[in-house]
């Protein structure tokens, strides 16, 4: 026989219909709460312009604050590092992205990519070099490794470095690189005669440019640039010496990765919870549109999809933290995560009418935020192979 309960069940809350908060401990709430806070205070009031006009102003400023939480490199230990669990830095890609995708890929770039290739490939003097200054974002870091015509299959790049001497000089380009026009570091993936190489390379450097890409629809709200190598010659310190071959940048993209299965889930719930509440508020034919059953029909699933992500992405984070997360999980979670939420932020639009194309809204800027995550690190057809490959044991890449 079941047990009779000792106290009334809790009330209902729709804001965490699954009482998912009580996964977290004190300390992930913390954690949580802070950065809520921090985007509400320095992100929020003026995300809509920024997007409107298509610019991040004051990007260096606002990394250091985030330095100051602890959001850059947050899971990495050691070298000015939190050394935050996964969750919790899974909690932070949520917020961050509930207040705008491009304030979560400047610290998904920052820290999961850029850091954690210098802090799981590089040397303990490049370690010690340059961890410390991006973590309390006094550097900024970018990531090198797309390319103009090879962007799901880096093996094909072009970029590629020789040796001079004992230096090393590096030529070509790179595309779509978030942080790049305003980076102090840039790690360049590049081909050589021994494999693939990662490459630190100050953004100083003789030969090394970052124009910014203009014009886009997406990510507005973000720096994007491309990365022009015209025989950058760095010395032979500068590669990353623990690892060759595809193996370094992939891994990388995979601990990046699993910061979009969290963050995704932030723009959808941003996008959720205006639509409830406009659905709740706004009145036609007599009554709350929240009150017809075709608009209850579309918050349930809308909630379904919602809490089922934030709980898949809990799961992948705590199998992180023990040291069991698989790449084939990673892309289980992103697969999944950023295809409801676009289709969140779609149904969110519907509700909300002809208001939800205005930036008044966040919903619509949410959206087409959410059309590049779903394209990078990963598109959807590549995740889809990774777990057809996973399942079958064949190989349709090719």
């Amino acid at each position: 026989m079941s047990a009779t309960p000792s106290s009334p069940l809790p009330p209902f809350d729709a804001a965490d219909p699954l009482g998912l908060d009580d996964l977290l401990t004190d300390e992930d709430r913390a954690v949580r709460d802070t950065v809520r806070r921090w985007a509400a205070d320095r992100v929020l009031p003026h995300i809509a312009g920024w997007y409107e006009r298509g610019e991040l102003p004051g990007i260096r400023d606002l990394a250091r604050e985030l330095g100051s939480l602890g959001a850059l490199g947050m899971s990495l230990t050691g070298y000015g590092c939190a050394g935050a669990s996964a969750v919790q830095y899974g909690l932070a890609c949520l917020e961050l992205e509930a207040a705008d995708s491009g304030i979560r890929s400047l610290v998904s770039v920052q820290g999961s990519l850029a850091m954690y290739a210098i802090h799981r490939f590089g040397s303990e003097e490049q370690k010690q070099h340059w961890l410390p200054r991006m973590a309390t974002g006094e550097v900024i870091g970018c990531f090198g490794l797309t390319e103009p015509d090879h962007g799901s299959d880096p093996a094909g790049m072009r970029t590629h470095a020789r040796r001079d001497g004992s230096d090393w000089v590096l030529s070509g380009r790179k595309m779509w690189i978030t942080n790049g026009s305003v980076a102090g570091v840039a790690v360049v993936w590049a081909a050589t005669d021994d494999g693939v190489r990662g490459f630190v390379v100050p953004t100083d450097t003789p030969g090394f440019a970052a124009p910014e890409i203009h014009h886009k629809w997406s990510l507005r709200a973000s720096v994007t640039s491309e990365l022009v190598l015209d025989d950058v010659r760095l010395p032979a310190d500068a590669a990353l010496p623990e690892v060759r071959g595809l193996r370094g940048p992939l891994s990388c993209l995979s601990h990046a990765r699993y910061g979009i299965v969290w963050g995704s889930m932030g723009a959808a719930r941003a996008s959720f919870e205006a639509a409830l509440e406009y659905a709740r508020t706004r009145e036609q034919f007599g009554k709350p549109i929240g009150g017809f059953q075709l608009t209850q029909a579309k918050l349930a699933d809308m909630a379904v999809e919602l809490h089922k992500g934030i709980l898949l992405a809990h799961h992948l984070g705590l199998r992180m933290d023990a040291g069991r997360l698989r790449p084939e999980q990673v892309s289980f979670g992103k697969l999944n995560n950023v295809r409801e939420a676009i289709e969140i932020c779609r149904t969110s639009r519907t509700i909300l009418g002809a208001n939800g194309i205005s930036l008044e809204y966040p919903v619509m800027r949410h959206a087409t935020n959410l059309e590049s995550v779903l394209t990078y690190e990963g598109t959807v057809e590549m995740h889809q192979l990774v777990l057809g490959k996973a399942l079958t044991g064949l190989d349709a890449f090719r």
